[in-house]
């Protein structure tokens, strides 16, 4: 088979440029979407990973869209077609935190649709404009099974309520997982739920000291931070192919967050 080609959303930095950089190492060509081409001191852009994807190897199609703006889809998705011939392997992994951490009492309808249109609607109906793509794919004999993996949380199951409506969003976004694991099965198009626990990122930086303290108190089994690294190598292993009879799986990356102990 020739080179792959990724599509990874939220690309340009956290989870999701260990994703793209993961990949990029295994020999996958990079389609990159994010907000921002150009970073600035506290923020790198997709300017930056395209210089370490390629350094890798690898080839890097800068996508600058925002991801909840659904107009902008279909012209990512034939801008990274048009470049490298199809997309073998969707990453789901754009998403943000609340503005503020907000009592659920307190939370307010415009936060709750910020989050609900980045972190639920716009990959779900990436996902359906890429899935469309994929099956055209399959249907043409493509020699690569496509893969389809959505970058959720433990939020999507563990309450939290001075941030509700990210837990509800991502809690949405596993249900969207499994919705398109059962449609895009008869294709041969797996579907994965991923969900990182407490990882070390931008997002979890101005909560490090609670997290820190948890971690040293026992909260999870591998006693430290999860890494963008961490969750790379798992996508790569799913991108691979190493769980191909597991299609709608939810796989946790949490350090044994979730393993009930006495």
């Amino acid at each position: 088979m020739g080179k792959a080609t990724a599509m990874v959303t939220g690309a340009s930095r956290g989870i999701g440029r260990g994703i793209a950089l993961a990949l990029a190492a295994q020999g996958y060509d990079i389609a990159a979407v994010a907000t921002r081409l150009q970073g600035d001191a506290v923020r790198p852009g997709l300017r930056e990973l395209q210089r370490e994807v390629e350094a890798l190897g690898a080839a890097c199609l800068p996508l600058v869209a925002d991801i909840a703006d659904l107009a902008s889809h279909e012209d990512v998705v034939l801008q990274a077609v048009a470049r490298f011939g199809g997309i073998d392997v969707l990453v789901n992994n754009a998403g943000v935190a609340p503005l503020v951490r907000a009592d659920i009492m307190e939370c307010s309808p415009e936060s709750y649709d910020r989050l609900m249109d980045i972190n639920l609607r716009g990959p779900f109906f990436l996902t359906q404009a890429v899935g469309r793509r994929m099956v055209a794919q399959v249907k043409s004999g493509a020699a690569r099974a496509p893969k389809i993996i959505f970058i959720t949380s433990i939020s999507s199951r563990v309450a939290s309520p001075n941030r509700a409506e990210y837990c509800v969003s991502k809690a949405g976004l596993s249900m969207a997982a499994k919705n398109f694991a059962v449609r895009l099965a008869e294709h041969g198009i797996n579907v994965y739920d991923l969900q990182p626990g407490i990882t070390a990122t931008d997002m979890t930086a101005g909560v490090k000291e609670k997290y820190d303290r948890l971690i040293a108190e026992g909260l999870l089994l591998n006693q430290r931070w999860g890494t963008p690294e961490d969750v790379g190598k798992a996508v790569v292993a799913l991108a691979e192919g190493y769980f191909d009879y597991s299609t709608g799986s939810v796989i946790e990356i949490g350090g044994g967050f979730s393993v009930e102990r006495l």
